[in-house]
């Protein structure tokens, strides 16, 4: 096990430190990435890397180019484009968890499965909030229906949603072509509807649990605290002010593993 973690590490910070340069990860981000890559690459080998840079590609690369239509609703999100340590944490942390525990029983295969709609989940909401915001028609808030500004927590649209869905179901196709003899059919459908329903589990909490906060200057909701784009302290309009968007994304994951698990063994 020892050689392997050695050489996952190294392929880590590589990969970190190529991030980091490019700008898709802060300087915490990078230590972060290389840490949780690592373990993933060590521990899980050539399977779980690959459905993890999958993800890292593909969601770098939406928020690389469509990051200027995105950055005109800079107000709404916590954080800027560069994911530092905290974000890296909860769209990539559970998923070191399940290589860590996969390292050890490595004959257990829903492990595998629980890891492919964690990382389903996480690149699905991905997704959805980089393609969503070019939507035509505004979102609705997935509890009411209410039409809400682009941007806003809890806000769902047709194309976000098929967007979600497509970044879950390029992951599910990942872990079909990865481990076709735990079922092809099985892995993808487990992977995409949990993955999808993940992001859907994502958007219901930042409408209704999730902190919100109030800018009195630009009379504007944001994700942001405690302080907006303009400088003006923000204060707590609705949620839970422990519940940030960090920890959402987290139980996006966990959402999105927990049930492909769940389908994955009804109709395995």
């Amino acid at each position: 096990m020892l050689p392997e973690l050695v050489i996952g590490f190294g392929l880590g910070i590589a990969i970190a430190m190529l991030a980091w340069r490019a700008g898709a990860l802060s300087a915490s981000g990078a230590v972060a990435a290389a840490l949780i890559g690592g373990l993933v690459f060590g521990l899980g080998g050539t399977r779980w890397a690959v459905l993890l840079l999958l993800f890292f590609f593909t969601s770098s690369g939406l928020s690389y180019l469509f990051g200027r239509q995105k950055s005109k609703l800079a107000e709404k999100f916590s954080k800027g484009s560069r994911r530092d340590w905290a974000q890296v944490c909860a769209n990539g942390g559970l998923g070191a968890l399940l290589a860590v525990w996969h390292g050890f029983w490595p004959e257990q295969a829903w492990i595998w499965v629980a890891y492919a709609g964690a990382i389903a989940a996480v690149n699905a909401d991905t997704w959805s909030t980089e393609l969503g915001v070019l939507s035509r028609t505004p979102p609705r808030l997935i509890t009411t229906g209410k039409i809400v500004e682009r941007g806003e927590s809890g806000g769902v649209s047709l194309m976000g949603t098929l967007a979600a869905l497509g970044g879950a179901g390029i992951i599910g196709a990942g872990v079909a072509a990865l481990a076709p003899e735990q079922g092809v059919w099985s892995l993808l459908a487990a992977t995409s509807l949990g993955g999808l329903t993940g992001s859907l589990f994502d958007s219901l909490l930042g409408a209704t649990l999730q902190a919100i906060y109030y800018c009195p200057t630009c009379q504007k909701e944001t994700e942001r605290h405690p302080r907006h784009t303009c400088g003006d302290q923000t204060t707590l309009q609705r949620g839970w002010r422990w519940l940030n968007n960090d920890l959402v994304n987290l139980a996006c994951s966990i959402a999105g593993g927990g049930l492909a698990v769940v389908i994955w063994a009804l109709v395995s």
